[in-house]
């Protein structure tokens, strides 16, 4: 295996697929380093999820190459399926466990010594312990989510594929999940994501790929993506509050439990 192939968890080049006369992926190229987070953007229908099925060997492309962890996706599917989990775009937990339940089953369907202490290390690193117990019917959106992607660590894969992870999640629950991810990448597991979320991109991805009618049409950092943009011409303002941060700063810090009391924010305030 060369120094090249090493560096990169993740390599795909020429990636083509069709549906019949649909034509999904037209010749699809990116890297992803190892240890870092790779968002691949795009509106729905720009063929995300189908670079993703392919790299997880489960839907063969009609053209071009894919490898995982060193493996082609095509010749090695056993080695690449070793070397990875994926999390797809609805959490796949059983509602009827608890959460520690999910992950010792799990762990014990992998045949791994010691469920019970697999289950409570996740647990601790993605702050469930406190609901360890809990059926998984009574978490929050961003507790279910942040569940999967504990449950898809068991067996300590080197790379992740997290197929648009916050759908349908509420804001709070969004940033839950993004603070799971980034810890993801710094314990270093290689992170590939996929979102339509411009804001999820910016704030997790080393590197930025935007997908655009199966073709890539920009790969870069943030910092390089800013720089396809004429200069911003500077302006002396006022600098206003986002959303997110009026959104933070009423329920960000409240304890749980205490919902505080509703404020109606008008001209007279």
């Amino acid at each position: 295996m060369t120094t090249q192939l090493q560096d990169h968890a993740v390599r795909v080049q020429g990636l083509e697929k069709s549906y019949q006369e649909l034509t999904v992926l037209r010749g699809v190229d990116f890297d992803v380093a190892r240890g870092s987070i790779f968002a691949l953007l795009g509106s729905n229908g720009a063929g995300k999820t189908t670079v993703v099925r392919i790299l997880a060997t489960l839907l063969r492309a009609d053209a071009g190459s894919a490898t995982v962890n060193g493996f082609d996706v095509a010749t090695h599917p056993g080695q690449v399926r070793e070397s990875f989990s994926l999390t797809g775009q609805f959490a796949a937990v059983d509602e009827v466990l608890t959460g520690r339940e999910n992950l010792v089953l799990v762990a014990r369907l992998r045949h791994l010594t010691d469920p019970g202490r697999i289950a409570d290390d996740l647990l601790d690193r993605f702050s469930l312990t406190e609901a360890a117990g809990r059926k998984v019917s009574t978490y929050s959106g961003g507790m279910r989510r942040r569940l999967d992607i504990a449950m898809s660590l068991i067996g300590d894969p080197p790379v992740i594929f997290l197929d648009e992870p916050t759908t349908g999640l509420d804001p709070q629950a969004r940033i839950e999940v993004w603070q799971a991810v980034k810890a993801l990448a710094e314990s270093g597991t290689t992170v590939l994501l996929t979102t339509q979320y411009l804001q999820e991109a910016e704030q997790l991805a080393d590197r930025i790929a935007i997908l655009h009618q199966g073709r890539i049409i920009v790969n870069g950092t943030l910092a390089e993506l800013k720089q396809l943009l004429p200069p911003a011409e500077v302006e002396h303002v006022e600098k206003q509050p986002t959303l997110e941060d009026v959104f933070l700063s009423l329920v960000g810090d409240r304890p749980h439990g205490d919902t505080g009391q509703h404020r109606n924010v008008g001209p007279h305030e």
